[in-house]
């Protein structure tokens, strides 16, 4: 089945709004027409409004937050609702990465429950999974990638399953310079993709994007796009410079 590749720029605590629009400038200048690949640029969320601006005419890129509160409105200093992202134009939220499950311990719950707000919301998650070295090297990869995977999209349709983005992203090659070789990432992503179709079927299995991310760079894009069970990348460190994520950008579309 075909699938549209998809490459997205995680940029992190990083990028204030005046460098957002000197990265930008020149990018979305590279990119200035619709691709066969879909682009978008995930923010922080001081820059997203800067952001938004600099990309609302562009018709190759979209925006994306970096997280969101499954809440609506209300009484949670320092949380940022589904309305206000719409508000600014993100088309996608970027959910469950490694670092907030660690760092702030966010769990499956919490995370299914912005799955599901982000949905309503008609935004598409970028639902994030990933093992660290020590489940890898312990034989728990498959179990916890199952388990996020279970947790994460609880209750969640086959047909809402249309809008939602996997990004597998090993814990232990995410800002390290260590990748997984291309065949690794092949086999994880495979795997992956046999546990979306136990939970909602082959075709469903079959649509559903799943992006690599891990110290992903121009050096290894195009032997890692050419894998059959990749369907783009989850960029960090890579996506901070706009030369260096447009050669990225380019290995997906031409792959």
């Amino acid at each position: 089945m075909s699938r549209k590749n998809i490459i997205a720029a995680n940029w992190k605590m990083n990028m204030t709004p005046t460098e957002t629009a000197a990265f930008l400038d020149p990018f979305l200048t590279t990119f200035s027409d619709a691709v066969d690949c879909d682009i978008v640029i995930a923010p922080s969320f001081v820059s997203l409004a800067k952001a938004s601006e600099e990309i609302t005419p562009n018709p190759a890129v979209s925006l994306s937050a970096q997280n969101m509160s499954h809440e609506a409105s209300g009484a949670f200093t320092g949380e940022t609702s589904a309305a206000m992202l719409l508000d600014l134009g993100c088309e996608y939220v970027i959910l469950g990465h490694s670092e907030r499950r660690s760092l702030y311990n966010e769990c499956d719950s919490v995370i299914n429950k912005k799955v599901h707000a982000t949905l309503a919301a008609g935004m598409k998650p970028i639902l994030c999974i990933g093992e660290s070295l020590e489940e890898r090297e312990g034989g728990k990869l498959e179990s916890v990638l199952t388990s996020q995977l279970e947790g994460s999209l609880a209750d969640v349709s086959a047909d809402q399953m249309a809008n939602v983005v996997i990004a597998y992203e090993p814990v232990w090659a995410i800002g390290t310079g260590v990748t997984a070789t291309s065949g690794q990432a092949q086999e994880t992503q495979k795997f992956v993709r046999s546990v979306l179709e136990k939970l909602f079927g082959a075709d469903v299995a079959g649509a559903t994007r799943i992006q690599y991310g891990g110290s992903v760079k121009p050096g290894n894009a195009g032997e890692l796009i050419a894998q059959p069970d990749i369907d783009g990348f989850l960029v960090g460190g890579a996506a901070l410079d706009p030369t260096s994520f447009a050669e990225i950008v380019k290995a997906g579309i031409a792959g």
